[in-house]
């Protein structure tokens, strides 16, 4: 069987006709070669005239704090100038995009609506629209696979919950790559007049099938932010990001961000056991305790519980931390609150449930009124018709 190759690597191995044009890079040090070399250098080495870099949100080193407001500033591995994303603007202006020939955009994804990085390639395709400058998508696969039949809602609710963590109409989980999603929004969300002044390419993945998960690639996690530093973060993630917005930590300042769940007034033996009573498909909790070194009760022994994803082709992670939550709420009712959020994208932290699930009062409908079964909860979590929606514009097949 060939190993996968992600776009970065067909591009390097079949330079393109714009080499030796002016270069901008939207990238981060989580974008690797197949080896492991960071992109931004390997295509120096290989000739590739990059002139500036842009970075999004955690910055161009990965390391900085979820939500934080990120700064200009010089790479040390290349020497080359870092305009942020993720600060004083959010997507390249006209006098970035004046001195540049092109934009190359090469950003791992983790296949979850409310993970940024997907929401800064939308900003810089508004922005070569507006500007008529040429865009490269370095397509990668979605480590979550592209299992459409997996896509988790619910679909969001563009008139009332639109944000930086989620603009446009789509699912929580979308089972896409982001050069898919790149095609879609050109063709459903910039404007016609915009659409058609600049060139959109994709550069596909090579040796990737839609029912692939990162494990099936055969390659060590490069993490792609401070709290997903492992596949099976990245699968809970959908579901366990939903706890941004209560006074549960999700692990944050621990080893295991987004595989574990907990607060100290939190029966974490009961909240397994119930868990698993229920038994969503390809799943087990147990009872743990952990003590948080940042976020939520930062030094505190919090009592909760982890997740062991055993079978992610029928795991469902949105639908399971909705379940918990609900489960949490109706155990702890006197302990368990909402929480603000704030981040520089939305300062006072308000309403972040709302914009993590993309539904209008979505606190009242999270908490439910006592249905605690994956089958009620399957109503506010189906996709809708994305998969005929996006359906045109997939670019790799399901099966060998």
């Amino acid at each position: 069987m060939n190993s996968m190759l992600s776009g970065i690597d067909t591009l390097l191995a079949n330079p393109p006709d714009w080499k030796n044009s002016r270069i901008g890079l939207v990238t981060n040090h989580a974008a690797c070669t197949v080896d492991f070399k960071p992109v931004r250098q390997a295509l120096l080495a290989a000739g590739f005239k990059i002139t500036r870099l842009f970075s999004p949100e955690h910055g161009l080193d990965t390391i900085g704090v979820d939500g934080a407001e990120m700064h200009d500033g010089i790479d040390p591995l290349t020497g080359l100038p870092v305009t942020s994303l993720y600060g004083g603007k959010l997507a390249p202006d006209e006098k970035d995009l004046a001195e540049l020939d092109l934009i190359l955009f090469d950003i791992p994804d983790i296949g979850c609506r409310f993970y940024t990085y997907l929401w800064t390639m939308t900003h810089v395709m508004e922005a070569c629209a507006l500007h008529g400058k040429h865009l490269v998508i370095a397509d990668r696969p979605n480590p979550l696979s592209g299992r459409l039949d997996l896509a988790e809602g619910p679909m969001l609710d563009e008139l009332h919950t639109s944000s930086f963590i989620g603009r446009w109409r789509m699912p929580i989980r979308h089972s896409c790559t982001l050069g898919e999603l790149a095609l879609y929004f050109k063709s459903t969300k910039i404007l016609p007049a915009h659409a058609d002044a600049f060139r959109l390419e994709v550069i596909r993945c090579q040796y990737w099938q839609r029912t692939m998960f990162y494990p099936d690639w055969k390659y060590s996690f490069v993490p792609t932010s401070p709290a997903i530093p492992s596949f099976e973060s990245a699968l809970l993630y959908p579901g366990l990001g939903l706890l941004e917005a209560t006074n549960i930590s999700e692990g944050r300042g621990t080893a295991t961000p987004f595989r574990i769940a907990g607060a100290p007034w939190m029966d974490g033996a009961r909240i397994a056991t119930s868990l698993n009573a229920l038994h969503p498909n390809g799943v087990i909790a147990r009872p743990i305790t952990f003590k948080p070194a940042e976020g939520k009760y930062v030094g505190e022994k919090c009592n909760g519980v982890m997740f062991h994803v055993q079978d992610p082709t029928v795991f469902r992670p949105v639908a399971y931390g909705w379940l918990l939550i609900r489960l949490i709420k109706n155990l702890h009712p006197n302990s368990f609150a909402w929480a603000e959020y704030p981040t520089y994208v939305n300062n006072s932290g308000t309403r972040h449930l709302d914009l993590l699930t993309g539904l209008n009062d979505a606190e009242a409908l999270v908490a439910g009124s006592g249905d605690h079964n994956i089958e009620d909860i399957s109503r506010y979590t189906a996709p809708g018709d994305w998969q005929e929606r996006v359906a045109p514009y997939l670019l790799y097949p399901s099966t060998t």
